[in-house]
């Protein structure tokens, strides 16, 4: 029987991630961050600190994701792809790209076991108003399996970051 993050191979469009949650997260956290031509103001709403889940963090995740550093290139990679892409590109047009690295980095680092802090908004608010559809976490899961292979990321180390962000998923659909 395959979980959530199996890999399936499907006629025509090579392999999908049938596992979204990633990509719901990686959404909520592009939603969150400040429009690019706005100034730093205080945050309104909800803010949440990344915490460990509660099965606790998969040994050697943080290492086999290349520290923080490696963490970093891969979120680089996966934000300027989510930007270029037509799929999902709209819903990140007001989103200040290197901010949204640097917050998908610190997330993925606390997440991972790594010595990071992270302090977003909640996600539930951050996507309350905003049309995120089964399809948009999709297309952004692509584009995560995409970085995590470009920086050598093995297919299990990806499936224990993917059921750590799984839980997310569940505030961030707004269109059922």
């Amino acid at each position: 029987m395959a979980n959530a993050f199996s890999f399936s191979s499907t006629a025509g469009g090579g392999g999908a991630w049938r596992g979204i949650a990633v990509a719901g997260a990686l959404v909520a956290l592009a939603a969150a961050q400040p429009p690019a031509a706005a100034q730093p103001a205080p945050a309104a709403g909800p803010r949440v600190s990344a915490s460990v889940p509660a099965g606790g963090i998969p040994a050697g995740l943080y290492d086999a994701l290349g520290r923080k550093e490696g963490i970093a290139r891969i979120m680089d990679r996966l934000v300027d792809a989510a930007f270029r892409d037509t799929r999902i590109g709209p819903i990140f047009k007001e989103t200040k790209p290197q901010a949204l690295k640097e917050s998908l980095t610190d997330q993925i680092c606390v997440l991972a076991g790594g010595p990071c802090v992270y302090e977003g908004a909640d996600m539930k608010a951050a996507h309350a108003d905003l049309t995120i559809r089964k399809s948009d976490f999709n297309a952004l899961v692509e584009l995560l399996q995409a970085a995590m292979d470009a920086e050598g990321v093995p297919f299990t180390q990806q499936s224990r970051l993917l059921a750590l962000l799984a839980p997310m998923h569940r505030d961030v659909i707004t269109v059922r």
